[in-house]
């Protein structure tokens, strides 16, 4: 369902999100030298992976192409703990699936915030 964009280097700001090296990143500082006499202005671009928490860097001219994910943030409950995953439903469409565990413990019946990126279906929060 969430798939990626195409944007130029010159529209990610903080808090937006970015592929780098195939990996999903939320960026967290963007940096912009001015124009030199042979060249174009280039950004350096410092993300943390959205899954991994593994910092990025992104180096291009301002004007070249990057790529974007598409984030699709929802809400869901949890159905069942089944050992290394929990069991979901979306509480919107109410489809449910299988997800895995988190760092933090939540409990049968708890609603969550939970985010797919590029097919990838992760916990983000517990409410």
């Amino acid at each position: 369902m969430a798939g990626k964009v195409i944007a130029q280097v010159k529209d990610l700001k903080k808090g937006k999100y970015v592929i780098i090296d195939e990996i999903p990143c939320r960026v967290v500082d963007v940096e912009t030298s001015k124009p030199g006499k042979h060249g174009a202005a280039k950004a350096k671009v410092t993300a943390v992976g959205i899954f991994t928490g593994a910092k990025k860097m992104l180096m291009k001219p301002v004007d070249s192409n990057c790529e974007m994910p598409i984030v699709d943030k929802r809400n869901g409950q949890v159905i069942a703990d089944m050992g290394e995953k929990y069991q979901l439903m979306d509480l919107t469409t109410y489809e449910t699936f299988e997800v895995d565990k988190p760092d933090f413990p939540l409990e049968a019946g708890q609603e969550v915030e939970y985010m797919e990126v590029l097919g990838v279906i992760a916990i983000m929060r517990g409410k």
